[in-house]
């Protein structure tokens, strides 16, 4: 998704978040965002491992 913005429209979505929210908001938003994205990058690995698991005790050993 974002690999089809380019580097225009990151550009004018940074100017667009400085209107809105100013500039001593934006380090906060910076940092819920980056801790919203490594709970959903840990949750996915959690999803996935936990599915290896389970296909590990579902196949009996031969």
């Amino acid at each position: 998704m974002l690999s089809n913005i380019g580097i225009p429209g990151l550009v004018l979505i940074l100017v667009i978040a400085l209107i809105v929210f100013g500039p001593s908001k934006l380090p906060e938003l910076g940092r819920a965002v980056g801790r919203t994205l490594s709970e959903f990058k840990g949750a996915t690995r959690g999803l996935m491992s936990g599915d290896d698991k389970e296909e590990k005790k579902e196949k009996p050993a031969v």
